[in-house]
């Protein structure tokens, strides 16, 4: 494969974290899963050493319910909370205080559907728009949705939301939903689509089928029309929403704070999860050329990334047999808080139930640490407040805090 887009992934785990209960000091580090250094070698485990940043792990929030996407507004005024089954809460991390907002959308909460990730306007100042990504069910079954209201803070709710854009088809399934959003520097709003955990893994698949919105990651305008410069808009047979494909069920993305990059965090089938940087128009590979094994087996789904040429390869990634790290939400650290952590990458891990932090140098991703792996809690989300540069961390619960990571005082 072209190095020029697609490089090798060098191998590395991380150290451990200390325990450390909720309001007391930490050091970083932990026992991450390994790395794999190639799309068709397994990892080699490598013991790292980390160089010792201590932290104060807090619980800002408390009693949340399945909290799935965290916002920030601008000035850190508050902080907006999705909860998977319907309430878009407002929350004060200071004082603990919390109001529901009214307004907001019904929502199909079966499964690992709801009410799913929010995201600000990037003029939020001027227009106070406030973007919510849920599930609805409707003919044929359920699909993944985005819309947008004004917050209208004094009053507590969203006023006039409408949805802007519905991924295609309509499916029998309460899985693989997706769902982040996030606007690029250009104003582009990205939106992930879960395959909806289709199971003819090959070249039928509706992940590799660029008519449907499935399996995707999808660039809107802001109001949801479809950018006259997206990849496949030219092409009668194809979703023109559609910018990258071949994404099994991604569930992070992130804006590198240098470059302006789409990263995006997916789960594989068994193991097989992935870090990857988007570029339009890429096939990702899922099902066709994949790292992930079928559940129960050992059996490959696909062939590795670097034996077809029409794919691109993670950066990073959990390969089969290597335990995985199903990625969650994922952020750039670009606050003040951590002067030493600028440009790194933090994502939220569910089933492996820590926070990772790589460290990026280009497309060279390095697994160093982890957070709050001492816990035992699945983490959905993460995000760096814009103001004191802390790290807020949600927990996948029915009854949640929300943890801030801030230097020791």
């Amino acid at each position: 494969m072209d190095d020029g887009r697609v490089s090798r992934r060098r191998v590395l785990a991380a150290v451990a974290l200390s325990g450390s209960l909720a309001g007391c000091t930490g050091v970083l580090g932990g026992n991450p899963g390994a790395a794999s250094q190639s799309d068709s070698t397994p990892a080699e485990q490598t013991d790292t050493p980390e160089s010792a940043t201590s932290v104060e792990i807090t619980e800002a929030l408390t009693g949340i319910s399945s909290p799935w996407g965290l916002a920030f507004l601008p000035d850190e005024s508050g902080l907006l909370v999705t909860e998977q089954d319907g309430q878009l809460l407002l929350a004060d991390v200071e004082s603990g205080d919390q109001t529901e907002l009214t307004g907001v959308p019904e929502v199909y909460a079966r499964g690992q559907g709801g009410l799913l990730d929010v995201t600000l306007h990037p003029d939020f100042d001027a227009n106070q728009f406030v973007y919510l990504t849920y599930s609805v069910a409707g003919d044929g079954g359920s699909t993944t949705r985005v819309g947008r209201g004004r917050l209208e803070r004094d009053a507590g709710r969203l006023a006039e939301f409408e949805p802007i854009y519905t991924a295609r088809p309509f499916v029998e399934s309460t899985g693989h939903y997706g769902s982040r959003a996030l606007f690029d520097t250009e104003g582009y709003l990205y939106v992930s689509v879960g395959d909806r955990q289709f199971k003819n893994f090959g070249p039928d698949h509706v992940a590799q089928d660029l008519s449907n919105d499935l399996g995707s990651v999808l660039r809107l305008n802001d109001d949801g029309s479809i950018p006259d410069s997206n990849p496949f808009v030219d092409d009668s047979e194809a979703s023109g929403a559609v910018f990258t494909y071949g994404n099994r069920n991604p569930q992070g993305l992130a804006l590198h704070p240098e470059t302006g990059a789409v990263w995006e965090t997916e789960y594989g089938e068994r193991d097989g999860d992935e870090i990857n940087i988007l570029e339009a128009g890429g096939n990702y590979g899922w099902p066709v050329a994949d790292n992930s094994c079928e559940y129960g087996s050992d059996d490959s789904v696909g062939v590795p990334h670097d034996e077809r040429e029409d794919v691109i390869a993670p950066v990073f990634g959990w390969p089969c047999g290597t335990g995985g790290f199903p990625p969650s939400g994922a952020t750039f650290y670009d606050g003040d808080a951590f002067p030493d952590w600028r440009g790194d990458l933090f994502v939220a891990g569910t089933a492996k139930q820590y926070l990772a932090h790589f460290t990026v140098d280009g497309r060279e991703v390095t697994e160093v640490a982890s957070l709050l792996a001492d816990r035992g809690q699945r983490l959905r989300d993460v995000t760096v407040s814009p103001v004191s540069g802390h790290l807020y961390v949600a927990v996948d619960a029915d009854d949640a805090p929300i943890y801030r990571i801030a230097p020791e005082a």
